[in-house]
């Protein structure tokens, strides 16, 4: 690795600020913060597929229908997802100023924030559930499936958005281990009833689809009671033992407000670009739709993968920002990406190797395995893309650079993704292949964008 990283190169004559540890120290400085992340994303994904894979011994059905609440279920998240990301970007920061007492006024106002917006998403996320899943295109043999799991999902997310806002603030003074022991425990807690609700095995009754929901929400509620605790160790730089006092401080507002907004507003573009995307495969039909689903799914490893070295990303270049060492967040943030590369390069070989036997985890239907033969060639590619964006725009969110990440996912996935995955899909006559081609062609266009971005330098001077 410290072959691949060249530090003039990376720095290209810029003015240093101040001594650059050697290339070893680096790559040991960003793997320690990282491979928690990683790690954690990992295996959250791992235990989706888990999760999906149990549900699939139900049938197609019954992936499908859980698969229709995913994108109402985060856009019902996105204000916490955009919140969580100030969160963590504004800790780094203060963080690398070494001012903790900020820090610590940032997560209670944000956990503040968090139970009062709650409570007012749950209560609309439920009561307007049925229509809410119809308007996803669901079927008549997934609506009232997917109208359960949605329901309970949404009725205990008051638990996921606590834990949530608490590992942000976790991941951007860098204790990602923390936030690692969290969201194992939870997943584990998840897998276990998942094998006793969803088939009731050892005596538990067989609810099927609400089992899954159900052992999700309680998996959460661990998640939520191992969060509240992390902050509570009196010496930590994040401790809210002894003060509970909110101070909605001039400075703090308006970082939250500025990086808060920005992303507020990326999220819902990702959403709506999402949501018609997944509706234009709805409209496919239960089985494009539960291969779609599995594509997803199997996809969402790479994901993780690059989520987990983009929160590395976002804490490294926050806090060396904080220490006025731009210099140090450019290196860290092309060490996340050389890393990156790496999983990237292990990923696509094993796509290629392994093709749809990954398909066989989820089901055995010949139809769903034909399509998933095409899916993993063409993930072989979005690999590469998809990770080296994620962690990009991890790096320009722990700068603060949040405005350029929102209009680019305005442009690419709210606008250009659904609309050539519509064209692809129907009038040209490709169906879900179609569609595909759409997202690659949406990844395409934000890695580009956000490398650019990233080269420019430009997000080395935001203020936070």
């Amino acid at each position: 690795m410290s072959a691949l990283l060249n530090v003039n190169k990376i720095l290209k004559g810029q003015e240093r600020s101040g001594e650059i540890p050697d290339e070893k120290s680096l790559i040991k400085r960003a793997i320690k913060i990282a491979w928690p992340s990683i790690t954690e994303s990992f295996l959250v994904s791992l235990v989706v597929m888990i999760d999906s894979a149990m549900v699939g011994t139900i049938g197609a059905h019954a992936i499908a229908a859980v698969g229709l609440t995913t994108q109402p279920k985060f856009i019902g998240l996105a204000i916490f997802i955009s919140l969580n990301t100030a969160v963590s970007a504004i800790v780094a920061r203060r963080k690398g100023e070494c001012d903790s007492e900020s820090a610590n006024n940032v997560l209670r106002m944000a956990l503040a924030i968090t139970l009062v917006l709650a409570a007012i998403v749950s209560v609309i996320c439920v009561t307007f559930a049925d229509p809410i899943i119809r308007m996803m295109g669901s079927e008549a043999d997934t609506h009232s499936e997917a109208v359960t799991y949605y329901r309970i999902i949404m009725g205990g997310m008051i638990f996921n958005v606590v834990s949530l806002v608490i590992n942000a603030a976790q991941r951007g003074v860098g204790n990602t281990k923390i936030t690692m022991r969290t969201n194992i425990t939870s997943n584990l807690v998840n897998v276990v009833l998942n094998y006793l609700l969803i088939g009731g095995n050892l005596g538990f009754p067989k609810l099927g689809v609400a089992g899954a929901a159900i052992a999700t929400v309680c998996g959460t509620v661990v998640a939520c009671a191992m969060s509240v605790a992390s902050v509570m160790h009196k010496g930590d730089f994040l401790n809210l033992r002894h003060n509970f006092k909110i101070e909605f401080d001039k400075r703090s507002i308006s970082s939250i407000l500025n990086i808060g907004s920005s992303t507020l507003v990326e999220q819902i573009f990702l959403r709506i670009g999402f949501l018609l995307f997944a509706l234009t495969v709805t409209n496919l039909g239960t089985n494009p739709f539960a291969a779609h689903q599995i594509g997803m799914n199997i996809l969402t490893i790479s994901f993780s993968l690059g989520d987990g070295l983009s929160i590395a990303s976002v804490a490294l270049v926050g806090q060396s920002l904080g220490e006025k060492r731009d210099d140090l967040a450019k290196i860290y943030a092309s060490v996340c990406q050389r890393i990156g590369l790496l999983f990237s390069l292990i990923l696509s070989i094993l796509f290629v190797v392994l093709g749809n036997r990954f398909f066989m985890i989820f089901t055995t239907e010949p139809d769903i395995l034909d399509y998933g033969s095409i899916l993993m060639r063409m993930m072989t590619v979005i690999v590469f893309m998809q990770v080296a964006q994620v962690i990009y725009s991890g790096s320009l969110r722990g700068a603060g650079d949040t405005k350029f990440t929102a209009l680019i996912s305005f442009i690419s996935t709210a606008i250009i993704r659904p609309l050539l995955s519509w064209a692809f899909c129907y009038p040209l006559g490709w169906g879900l292949i179609g569609a595909w081609i759409g997202l690659t062609a949406d990844q395409t266009i934000r890695i580009f964008a956000m490398f650019f971005r990233f080269k420019s330098g430009k997000w080395t001077k935001m203020k936070v």
